[in-house]
């Protein structure tokens, strides 16, 4: 053994030895216990920085843990290759996005494996990888024939500069998140999943989700949006009628107006003759519709001059175009109440539009500055005053269902997922066209539909549309002339499975296999809060459908979600952009991956944001030399006892300090225990730190003790020093797994660190005996008293008052009463 902590050598010959006997490809003992534990797989930019170390070396230690228990464990690797980061570069630097991706790949790779985690390397692929999206591709195609995949025109978020559609949530301030472009409302040909036929059982199956942070599983309630309500037809004169849904029919006499989308069919035939209405149209085009942007948005509109007929009072009501209603949502209508919707209260007070209280109000209510939005008692509202909320809805409902223009409904905030995107860098979507059988999908014996990779770029615009050699073929149907679909999916589909392909990434016959049933669901799923919707809400939905296709079993993908919190510098998130990334390659030359591992574990709770400290790194580096010196220092003790038999040593007879060492030791790796269980993992850390002071101070204890003439009692206090540092060794194995190795080598334990288990509490291993009390008198300690730990309490007030030291202090006086605190103190209240 080495005298120095030598962090260079020991990881490079430890990961060498993890390489060559590839101890971490998973077992395919499907009748073994699993766990399979997955970070969230990363996007090849091409570097990391310390806040993806700390991601990833949360998901390691978990893993290694759950294999120290003995199971199964699969912790795969692979990379989310497709997107507009590596086009962007590609038209930027004069590459093409494959070499870009690839290369970056390579450099990340080595990367992960300078940290050491425990990859399954063997079922690395990445979602540029034909042989992945071909998978992709064909479920689309079943999807396509079951209905469940569709294409219509549709109103899109339009970046002019990335010249390609955003997502509601991509669009900030008005712009495109990454082109900062003003975003477009473009009408365009899209393809669509019909992920609302599940949206009852992606929100019910919530409540199946116990290890999920409880704020996740509410985001993804709240885009859900379930909501029930009356969907209520208004008609108007030489029109179609308008639906409005609403969930709040107590408030119909209140209805002063309606108000629609500018893209609503009747505001458009309106404008044919009112320029004005033309106009705010054309100026709608670009307004951003996130729900957050309309909340705050300035509340404008045009009166169409068209009105409509109220279904109980038969007022004809003002309809007005409005910004803030658009035709994504129900049916770009909404019945507007002034007096009970701040929306509708701020757009009448703009306009002078008439408002009509029917909810009655507390106090002095006033409507000058605000809406009352509460439920209460109805007024002003004819039969149906006097009732409140429920009775209300009910009443009100079955009158209208009963003259036939409303019906009861379920609604959802959730809408179809729109799966095309107008770039290069992507899965083809596997659809041809052809002028006699329309939209025909790609059969299964012609994919996958590969990506052409080399290719060259003229602008933004995707080269697939002007590459005839791809989009030029043959309809499958009828042999005719055809043309392919020349856009992509959203990358989320790629994201959205790959966690079942791993466990089937060698399978060429299918999507999956029965290994896939066996793997999942994903026992601990690691990723940033940024991920809590999108990505995870269509990750469930893919789950669900690849379980009707026959392929899992499960229902949900995910059993327990971990979200880490963010690595900060200087009180801000680590990012490129910002110039405050610190590189781990520079840290792993100088301290070591284990450091670098140790201090983000360390520094913070998972889930919590972690401070970057250039000091905290040096005192893990220290704390690692520590015990590597310690180590060194006793190493020809620990190993001559490592090579020979150890007869029993019943602890209960030996020194009473040795005895409360080891006590602390078990309640040290008791927590530990609990803490690993629970993912604290930080103060699984700090029980380490606390477990080497208690083995220097064994040590020390131990030089101190003089030589006995049983052989036993001799050895218990080096043994007991090499059980402690046995059970530290493994504690903080998968946190820092090459030095632990290393040292597990080198002292000559049974096996390897690898076949080692994590350390288990012995029957006797937190009993005491002996409790230690304190004795006062009217609040003042007087005397120690030491006493069995079985004694009863009326034994031990007894021996507290005859103790010698106690006496003194109670001789002629009155014991008014005593007070025993359990495994504490006794407190004689005497006067």
């Amino acid at each position: 053994m080495q005298e120095h902590y030598q962090h260079l050598d020991i990881e490079s010959e430890t990961q060498k030895h993890w390489d060559d006997q590839q101890l971490y490809r998973a077992n395919e003992n499907l009748s073994k216990e699993k766990f399979y534990c997955l970070a969230m797989f990363p996007y090849p930019s091409g570097y990391l920085h310390v806040g993806h170390v700390r991601n990833y070396t949360l998901s390691d230690v978990i893993a290694r843990y759950q294999h120290l228990k003995g199971k199964n464990v699969l912790q795969p690797i692979g990379w989310d290759a497709f997107g507009l980061p590596a086009e962007n570069a590609a038209i930027k630097n004069k590459v093409a996005p494959a070499e870009w991706t690839y290369k970056n790949i390579a450099h990340m790779r080595e990367q992960f494996k300078r940290l050491g985690f425990a990859y399954d390397w063997s079922r690395e692929f990445t979602t540029c990888d034909p042989q992945y999206y071909k998978w992709e591709q064909w479920l689309f195609t079943q999807l396509f024939k079951k209905g469940l995949a569709y294409k219509k025109n549709a109103v899109v978020n339009w970046d002019p500069i990335d010249q390609t559609v955003l997502a509601n949530e991509q669009v900030v301030d008005g712009r495109g998140w990454r082109s900062g472009a003003l975003v477009e409302r473009k009408e365009i040909p899209q393809w669509f999943i019909k992920i609302t036929d599940y949206a009852d059982e992606l929100l019910s199956s919530l409540d199946d989700l116990k290890g999920w942070p409880e704020q996740v599983v509410t985001m993804q309630r709240n885009w859900i949006g379930r909501s029930e309500g009356l969907s209520i037809r208004f008609t108007v004169a030489n029109q179609d009628d308008i639906s409005v849904f609403t969930t709040r029919p107590d408030t119909l006499m209140g209805v002063s107006y309606l108000a629609i989308a500018p893209q609503h069919p009747i505001a458009i035939a309106a404008a044919s003759n009112n320029a004005e209405l033309q106009k705010f149209i054309d100026e709608c085009r670009n307004i951003e519709v996130s729900e957050a942007a309309l909340a705050t948005i300035d509340k404008r509109g045009v009166n169409t001059g068209l009105t409509a007929k109220h279904p109980i009072t038969g007022e004809e009501l003002p309809i007005w175009a409005a910004n803030f209603v658009v035709m994504d949502y129900g049916s770009g209508a909404v019945m507007s109440v002034p007096a009970h919707d701040q929306r509708d209260f701020e757009f009448s007070q703009k306009y002078q539009l008439p408002l009509k209280q029917v909810i009655q109000t507390p106090g002095e209510w006033s409507f000058e500055k605000q809406a009352y939005t509460e439920r209460g008692t109805l007024i002003n509202s004819g039969k149906y005053d006097g009732l409140n909320f429920n009775t209300a809805f009910d009443a009100i409902s079955a009158d209208l269902v009963a003259i036939g223009v409303a019906q009861v409904e379920t609604n959802y905030r959730l809408r179809d997922w729109g799966i095309s995107r107008q770039r290069y860098w992507g899965t083809p979507i596997p659809i041809v066209y052809c002028d006699s059988c329309g939209p025909v999908p790609v059969p299964e014996e012609d994919l996958p539909v590969v990506l052409p990779e080399n290719v060259k770029f003229d602008g933004v615009q995707s080269p697939l549309k002007n590459m005839p050699s791809f989009y030029q073929t043959i309809c499958p149907e009828c042999g005719k002339d055809a043309t392919r679909e020349t856009d992509t999916f959203d990358t989320f589909m790629e994201s959205s499975w790959y966690y079942a392909r791993f466990a089937s990434f060698d399978q060429t016959n299918s999507m999956l296999d029965d290994r896939a049933k066996y793997w999942t669901p994903v026992d601990q799923y690691i990723g940033g809060i940024e991920h809590a919707v999108m990505h995870l809400l269509y990750a469930r939905f893919f789950h669900k459908l690849l379980r009707d296709e026959g392929l899992l079993q499960t229902d949900e993908p995910f059993l327990n979600l971990l979200t880490q919190g963010m690595v900060l510098k200087d009180g801000s998130k680590m990012s490129k952009s910002k110039g405050n990334t610190v590189d781990p390659q520079v840290l792993i030359e100088k301290y070591g991956a284990d450091t670098l591992r140790l201090f983000s574990i360390f520094t913070a709770p998972p889930e919590q944001s972690l401070e970057w400290s250039d000091t905290g790194v040096e005192g893990a580096y220290k704390y690692l030399k520590r015990i590597w010196n310690f180590c060194y220092k006793n190493q020809q003790q620990i190993t001559s006892l490592n090579a020979t038999d150890r007869p029993y040593i019943n602890w209960q007879d030996q020194d009473k300090q040795l005895q409360a060492y080891r006590r602390e030791m078990y309640q040290l790796l008791q927590q530990a225990t609990f803490d690993m269980e629970r993912l604290q993992l930080n103060t699984v850390v700090s029980a380490a730190m606390k477990l080497f002071n208690v083995l220097q101070d064994v040590a020390n204890y131990v030089a101190t003790l003089p030589e006995s003439d049983s052989p036993l009692q001799q050895q218990a206090g080096p043994r007991l020093m090499n059980k402690i540092l046995v059970v530290l060794i493994r504690i903080l194995y998968p946190i820092t797994p090459h030095i632990t190795s290393h040292l597990w080598k080198e002292l000559e334990y049974k096996g390897t660190m690898h076949t080692a288990y994590w350390p288990k509490l012995t029957s006797d291993a937190l009993v005491v005996n002996e409790l230690e009390l304190v004795v006062q008198v009217n609040g003042k300690v007087r005397a120690q008293l030491t006493v069995a730990a079985s004694l009863e309490e009326d034994a031990i007030k007894q021996l507290a008052v005859e103790h010698e030291k106690v006496v003194k202090f109670t001789a002629d006086k009155t014991i008014r009463k005593i007070i025993y605190v359990p495994k504490k103190l006794v407190n004689i209240v005497v006067g």
